[in-house]
């Protein structure tokens, strides 16, 4: 289904990732089946960047790296898409795929803006030095949709943290 598309208007926008607990997932068709609208799974791909999107739902993007191939159309991972399959057909909500390319939270920005999301749903980065690191040099996607669009976005957290409980990337108190 494309961004065009009327059934994805005014739904829950969530952003769907290989390896993601579902967890995310799971709370995005929860709030869509609750408020009876469909759900857009988008997934971006951070290597790539937009060169152009039509009405069909098709984009091209370029790499960053100049050794990959020159120009591709972007396409849904199958095995993700199975994934989402898989979690949200026993849920019987409507949903939609969409693949993107570039900075995930520009990327997710334009689609919420596109299909006139009524939420934005992400994970919490994850947890360990792995993304600590990505979340240092990229920030936090959740954030970055905080201050530069005007949706509610909503953090499902996948690894809290129990009360005093330190947090993977803070220093250990002294």
């Amino acid at each position: 289904m494309s961004a065009a598309d009327n059934t994805q208007r005014g739904g829950i926008l969530v952003a769907v990732v290989a390896g993601q607990p579902t967890a995310v997932l799971e709370q995005a068709a929860r709030l869509a089946d609750d408020l009876d609208v469909a759900l857009v799974c988008a997934n971006v791909d951070p290597n790539r960047y937009l060169v152009s999107s039509y009405v069909d739902g098709t984009v091209v993007a370029l790499p960053y790296d100049p050794d990959l191939p020159e120009v591709e159309d972007e396409r849904f991972d199958p095995d993700l898409e199975a994934h989402v399959r898989a979690v949200l057909e026993p849920i019987g909500v409507r949903y939609s795929l969409e693949q993107l390319a570039g900075d995930p939270s520009w990327a997710l920005a334009r689609l919420a803006e596109e299909v006139d999301a009524r939420y934005i749903v992400v994970g919490t980065r994850e947890a360990g030095i792995r993304g600590s690191i990505r979340e240092f040099f990229n920030g936090s996607i959740a954030v970055h949709l905080a201050h530069r669009q005007h949706r509610p976005v909503i953090v499902v957290p996948l690894a809290p943290v129990a009360g005093e409980g330190q947090l993977p990337w803070e220093e250990p108190p002294v």
